[in-house]
């Protein structure tokens, strides 16, 4: 089944007058995060009448004031690898304020929950995960034979036992060009063809090992170089600062709006697979994503992307889907040339009229 298909028949559904509010609790990963701006979209689709609200954490708090369709979204900082009863019990109070009809929980965690439970939510949506009879009372079989991650998470949207499209709806962060404007005057950046660079990840294995040198092939053919990240990503930052030249720019930071308004701003991202490449592709900038240790099928965004980057050469243990590379070698990443990547950077800025410096 295609999803306009689905569509069609989401429309004649008994429910779709439903008005009550559906809370959506996501994974709180950037990436994922962004990935489950589709789950908002099926929602919509099914109940077009019914208020969404997502929980976030402090951090993913920003990405959600440019989801579409989203009407709030409820900050709230647990503890990791914690049950924090007594927050949970204050979350339960927060969300029982809402009088929310259904919640979808992403995360197969015992805690991820606690507090739908608590808060007394009529219909509480998840797969089995981590033992959850009772805390559910819509809990879904199969989890593990559904392909991806997507399919996982918009499953939860539908019916169950529905046939799945595999053409889900794509992400969308929606940043004002008035926005993007203001960022760029308060921090100089205005008049510069600029390439965003975003070398962190989950884990080292996932990071390309030739940024520095990227960035100064770039500065030297007259772009402009913005690293962002967090502030893990600082250090790294600096080794290609100090390489590319006067032209590059470290806008590393805590603030994870800053890094949404340079993603936005920029004219190109060349981004390893992590939670700003799904940022990128979801606000539709020109984006370039690097694949070591994780499938491109698998984890690279719903959205299209200008160019998908992987090694050509044979490394038998790929892909792994492992932070740390077991091997040491590190050559799903180390054999990924700066020549595959600026090549396709430069075509990519080439159909956007961006011609380099003679």
């Amino acid at each position: 089944m295609n999803y306009n298909s689905l569509k069609l028949s989401l429309a004649t559904a008994v429910d779709r007058s439903e008005t009550s509010p559906v809370l959506l609790i996501p994974y709180m990963w950037i990436g994922d995060f962004v990935r489950c701006h589709t789950v908002v979209r099926v929602l919509k689709d099914r109940w077009p009448d019914r208020p969404v609200d997502v929980l976030t954490t402090t951090l993913c708090a920003p990405l959600v004031d440019y989801m579409p369709g989203v009407r709030q979204g409820i900050v709230w900082d647990l503890p990791r690898k914690q049950l924090a009863l007594d927050q949970q019990r204050a979350l339960a109070a927060r969300l029982r304020e809402q009088r929310y009809g259904d919640s979808l929980v992403m995360p197969r965690t015992f805690k991820s929950t606690i507090a739908p439970f608590l808060a007394g939510i009529p219909n509480r949506t998840g797969f089995i995960g981590e033992v959850r009879f009772g805390l559910l009372n819509d809990w879904r079989r199969g989890e593990k034979a559904l392909p991806r991650m997507i399919d996982r998470c918009a499953a939860l949207a539908l019916p169950s036992g529905i046939e799945l499209p595999m053409d889900w709806p794509e992400p969308q962060l929606v940043v004002p060009e008035a926005e993007i404007a203001a960022w760029r005057r308060a921090n100089g950046l205005e008049g510069q063809a600029a390439v965003a660079l975003a070398p962190g990840a989950v884990g080292p294995s996932k990071r390309w090992t030739y940024y520095a040198e990227a960035a100064k092939a770039l500065t030297d053919r007259g772009f402009a170089v913005w690293v962002i990240g967090g502030p893990g990503e600082t250090d790294k930052a600096a080794e290609i600062v100090a390489m590319a030249g006067p032209r590059a720019r470290d806008l590393t930071g805590a603030d994870l709006r800053n890094g949404i308004m340079a993603l936005a701003a920029a004219d190109l991202v060349i981004s390893n697979d992590s939670g700003l490449l799904h940022v990128a592709a979801a606000i539709g900038s020109r984006t370039i994503g690097i694949f070591g240790p994780t499938s491109a099928w698998h984890y690279a965004p719903l959205n299209p992307i200008e160019a998908v980057i992987e090694t050509t050469t044979d490394v038998p243990c790929r892909p792994c889907h492992k932070p740390t590379c077991r091997m040491v070698h590190h050559k799903c990443m180390r054999d990924i040339p700066v020549e595959d990547v600026m090549t396709a950077a430069l075509r990519a800025l080439g159909a956007a009229g961006l011609a380099p410096a003679q």
